[in-house]
């Protein structure tokens, strides 16, 4: 059992985390909104309404999460570009963040005009068939591609999707012609995919991983550096023929350019208190993904990579959303 003095310590300690430098001393002073540009129940909303939970208790503060969805996460990170930089209207974000530079006209510079204050998760993707395809890895659906130019499709959430681009790469780093089939959600995606309207998909793993243990769907390979800790036994894309093949998911915290260093290093270092915490790890796991403690300066070196990453894939592809 703990004695009430180390008890005592740990919560002082919580508390004077807080206080990092000028322009955090009494942050928060009132609620801080986190702007999901993405309508609530989907993994970004999920994984963000856990972390403010997190910053909430340790803060005793308010942190709420404001979805506001439409126009490809263009809206809510635009309301977020527009803010005041004091640190009270914050946002999360995936992929989209980076692919949206190369995919749209933007009414802000994703690289100048918001402040990377956390990566709060890693992860990587599922690339899983039909049941029906007469493949079981990457070599054979890249064979059955070839043989079959034009005619295996794979399902998105839409244009510009981290799960479209996903394909196009592998069809670009293949040399093979796939059929893209854009839906309005990554939900309508996933239930084409298993009523087998489509052949493959590129999909997260919190909505893959149940489908494949029960069979509906088949677990060809992941799209991280290395194997998924949720399916060790299913083989990376890049250890399965396509060397280089790697695509990763992510959530991000960030703010408007400008926002007090004190405040951005006390938010930073409130997400790696968070990500140490038995319950979020526990949670993450359940949806495929991993604590990604960096710093500010990492978070916005992982941007800038991950945008010219994206850039020539939207090229190739010619996707457009404008």
């Amino acid at each position: 059992m703990k004695s009430p003095t180390r008890t005592i310590a740990v919560a002082v300690l919580s508390v004077l985390a807080w206080i990092p430098a000028a322009g955090a001393q009494n942050y928060p002073g009132r609620p801080v909104r986190i702007i999901v540009p993405l309508a609530p129940g989907g993994g970004t909303d999920l994984v963000t309404r856990l972390f403010a939970t997190k910053l909430a208790e340790q803060t005793g503060g308010s942190f709420i999460v404001d979805n506001r969805a439409g126009g490809g996460t263009v809206i809510g990170t635009e309301f977020v570009a527009r803010s005041a930089p004091d640190g009270y209207t914050l946002g999360a974000q995936a992929p989209e963040f980076t692919i949206n530079p190369s995919l749209r006209r933007l009414p802000y510079d994703t690289l100048k005009d918001f402040s990377c204050i956390a990566q709060m998760t890693s992860g990587q993707y599922f690339l899983s068939t039909h049941p029906s395809v007469p493949v079981r890895t990457v070599k054979q659906l890249v064979a059955l591609a070839r043989s079959r130019p034009g005619q295996l499709t794979f399902g998105s959430s839409g244009v510009g999707s981290a799960n479209h681009l996903s394909g196009m790469l592998l069809q670009q780093m293949t040399g093979t012609r796939l059929v893209h089939v854009p839906y309005r959600s990554g939900g309508l995606a996933n239930a084409a995919l298993l009523s087998g309207e489509t052949d493959f998909m590129v999909s997260n793993t919190a909505s893959a991983i149940p489908h494949i243990k029960a069979g509906r769907l088949r677990g060809i390979a992941t799209t991280g550096p290395k194997r998924s800790p949720a399916a060790p036994d299913i083989p990376t894309v890049a250890e399965s023929g396509v060397p280089g093949y790697v695509v990763t998911g992510f959530y991000l915290l960030i703010g408007r350019a400008g926002i007090p260093q004190g405040i951005v290093s006390a938010l930073n270092a409130g997400i790696a208190r968070a990500q140490e915490s038995p319950e979020v790890k526990t949670r993450l796991a359940e949806l495929g993904a991993e604590p990604a403690g960096v710093s500010p300066e990492a978070c916005a070196e992982f941007v800038r990579s991950e945008i010219a990453k994206w850039a020539p894939v939207v090229k190739a592809s010619g996707a457009t959303a404008d």
